[in-house]
């Protein structure tokens, strides 16, 4: 009996997930909610973060935390104003990088469940 799949594997490893996320940051560039809330003036460091962090939640190998320890994504993102509106520019960009992706539909819904969260839990503003 051979192990199931990671879902890194299942949704195309290393490739994949490099596309899915510099889709994302090609629509972090051009939005101005999102933009400001990254320092570098290059997107490329914080590509390379969320890519490795997407990759080891996924299975994949543990790049991130060997060079940056412990996610604490809330803590990362605490600098941050995140309000609802950053919050929905984020899922927009993410879900059509994800669409582009044309993944097997269960894959999918996984996969945007757990970014749905994940966007959920960064809000740091009141909600109104």
């Amino acid at each position: 009996m051979t192990d199931p799949l990671s879902p890194y594997e299942r949704f195309g490893g290393h490739e994949f997930f490099t596309a899915l996320v510099h889709d994302f940051y090609v629509g972090v560039g051009g939005d101005p909610v999102l933009r400001r809330m990254y320092p570098d003036e290059d997107l490329g460091p914080a590509e390379e973060r969320l890519r490795m962090f997407l990759e080891q939640y996924w299975g994949g190998p543990t790049t991130y935390s060997d060079e940056r320890g412990h996610p604490r994504l809330r803590m990362r993102h605490a600098p941050y104003v995140i309000g609802v509106d950053a919050h929905d520019r984020w899922l927009e960009h993410m879900k059509a990088a994800v669409i582009a992706r044309d993944m097997d539909p269960e894959d999918e819904a996984e996969l945007w469940a757990y970014l749905a969260s994940a966007a959920f839990a960064m809000i740091n503003q009141p909600i109104t």
